[in-house]
C-alpha cells in the first residue's frame, strides 16, 4: 500500500480537455466572448500539460485568454496577450507543474504586484503566503521570508520580483521548495538551483510590468456542486498608498469616537504593506507584520477572535522555531534539551512573539473589541481593519486605551 501511495504522485496524468476553450457572455443580441488556447511544453520531448489538479486522479487543464475585450458595466478585463502565470517558460521542472503550483505562483503574483519599487519575496503554501518580506536586496527579503515561517515555506513556491542572484540562489537551494518564480537569472543562479533536480523553476519576464496589474481585473468562475456558476470580477484593492488610509472614528449614541494618535511613518509603511499582503490571504484572516516582514498568518478561520488567536500563537511559535535554528540549527520541536528550550521559551515570551510594536491587519471589520484586544494585549501598536461594525466605538476605545492607532480603509477584503 505504501509504495502505491507514493506512485501516485509520480503518476502523469494525460487530461482529455480539448485544445481550445470559449466563454460568451449573451445580453440579447450583443454576446461577447472569451476564447482561450489549451497551454504546454516540452518536456523530455514530449508535449505535456498540467500533471494533475489539486489532486493526483483529478484532471486538469490551463487555458490561456488569446482574444476577447469583456466589458459588463464600468469594468473590463484584462487584455488578450498581457499574460503572467498562463505564459510560464520552464527553465527546470524535473517533475512538470500540477495546478496547486500554478496557483501558488499565481496568488504570490497576486501580492507582488503592489511592491515593485523594492525587493519583495512572497512564500506562498496552499495558496496562502506562509512568509513575506519587502527588504533592500532581494537576498535579504527571501532570508526575512523564509524565517518568518520556516516549517511551513518547506515544499512551497518562492517567488521574486527581481531578477534572482546568486547569493539568493544559494540560501534557496539550501532548503526544500517546490517551484521559483523570478523575472530573470543572473549568471551561475540556475547552475545553483540545479543542485535541486525536482525544483521547477519558472521564468515569467512580465514580472517586471507586475505594476502595471494593479487594479486590473478578470472575471473569476466558482464552479457549485450541480455545475451552476457564479461569476464575479476580482478584488482590486483600493488603499495603495498612505493618504488612502483614514484615520478611524465613528459615531455611537451621540458621541464622536476618534483616534487619538497618528500612524508613524514606520506604521504607516506596515499598516500599507500589511493591507495589500491581506489581500492574498484566504478569509477569514487576521495577520500581523512588522519592519515589512510578515510576523503571524492567520487565515481561513470561521471566528475572527479565534483567528486573531491563531496568527498571534503561530507568532510565538515561529519566533522560538527561528531563535532555535539559528542558535542550534535545529527546528524547535527536535530540540531535547529542556534548559535550551526553556531559554527560548523565555526570550519568545519576553518579546510577546515579536508584536511588540507590529501592525494587526484584520480583512473585515471587528464586530467587537475582543478581536482586537487580541494584537492590543500583545503590544500591537497599529490596527488596519475596513470598519463599518456598529461597534467600531469599541474598537477606537480599546486602541485609544493602548496609545495604539487606527486606520481604516472603507473595503472589506475577503478571499475565498
Amino acid at each position: 500500500m505504501s509504495d502505491d501511495l507514493k506512485q501516485m504522485y509520480k503518476t502523469i496524468m494525460d487530461d482529455h480537455f480539448p485544445p481550445q476553450m470559449e466563454i460568451s457572455f449573451v445580453d440579447g443580441s450583443r454576446r461577447q466572448t472569451l476564447f482561450y488556447d489549451k497551454v504546454d511544453w516540452i518536456i523530455d520531448n514530449v508535449r505535456k500539460g498540467l500533471r494533475y489538479g489539486e489532486n493526483p486522479g483529478q484532471e486538469a487543464a490551463l487555458y490561456r485568454l488569446v482574444n476577447g475585450n469583456l466589458v459588463l458595466g464600468e469594468a473590463e478585463t484584462i487584455q488578450p496577450g498581457k499574460y503572467l502565470v498562463s505564459d510560464i517558460e520552464l527553465l527546470q521542472s524535473g517533475k512538470h507543474p500540477g495546478k496547486t503550483n500554478l496557483t501558488d505562483a499565481d496568488n504570490a503574483l497576486n501580492i507582488l504586484r503592489y511592491f515593485s519599487d523594492q525587493p519583495a519575496v512572497i512564500i506562498v503554501k496552499h495558496n496562502n503566503p506562509c512568509g513575506a518580506a519587502i527588504s533592500g536586496s532581494l537576498e535579504d527579503a527571501y532570508h526575512k521570508a523564509y524565517m518568518a515561517d520556516r516549517v511551513a515555506a518547506f515544499g512551497g513556491c518562492i517567488a521574486v520580483n527581481r531578477a534572482l542572484d546568486k547569493a539568493t540562489a544559494e540560501a534557496i537551494a539550501r532548503q526544500y521548495a517546490e517551484v521559483v518564480v523570478a523575472p530573470e537569472f543572473e549568471d551561475g543562479a540556475m547552475e545553483i538551483l540545479a543542485q535541486r533536480k525536482n525544483l521547477r523553476v519558472i521564468r515569467i519576464k512580465n514580472i517586471d510590468n507586475l505594476n502595471s496589474f494593479v487594479g486590473q481585473r478578470v472575471v473569476e468562475f466558482k464552479n457549485l456542486i450541480d455545475g451552476g456558476i457564479v461569476a464575479q470580477w476580482s478584488f482590486a484593492p483600493q488603499s495603495l498608498k498612505k493618504s488612502d488610509f483614514v484615520l478611524a472614528r465613528c459615531e455611537y449614541q451621540g458621541k464622536e469616537h476618534v483616534i487619538n494618535r497618528l500612524p508613524t511613518e514606520q506604521e504607516y509603511a506596515d499598516i500599507r504593506f500589511g493591507w495589500l499582503l491581506e489581500s492574498g490571504i484566504t478569509s477569514n484572516s487576521v495577520i500581523y507584520v512588522k519592519d515589512g516582514v510578515s510576523a503571524g498568518i492567520g487565515t481561513g478561520e470561521q471566528d475572527r477572535v479565534g483567528v486573531a488567536e491563531i496568527a498571534r500563537d503561530k507568532a510565538y511559535r515561529k519566533l522560538a522555531d527561528r531563535y532555535c535554528f539559528e542558535s542550534h540549527g535545529i527546528s524547535y520541536n527536535n530540540l531535547t534539551d529542556e534548559d535550551k528550550k526553556a531559554e527560548i521559551d523565555g526570550r519568545v515570551n519576553a518579546e510577546k512573539g515579536g508584536l511588540i510594536g507590529a501592525t494587526m491587519i484584520s480583512d473585515a471589520f471587528f464586530p467587537f473589541r475582543d478581536g482586537i484586544d487580541i494584537g492590543l494585549n500583545e503590544g500591537v501598536s497599529a490596527v488596519v481593519q475596513p470598519g463599518g461594525s456598529l461597534n467600531d466605538y469599541q474598537s477606537i476605545e480599546a486602541c485609544n486605551e493602548h496609545n495604539a492607532t487606527m486606520v481604516l480603509t472603507g473595503q472589506r477584503s475577503f478571499k475565498h
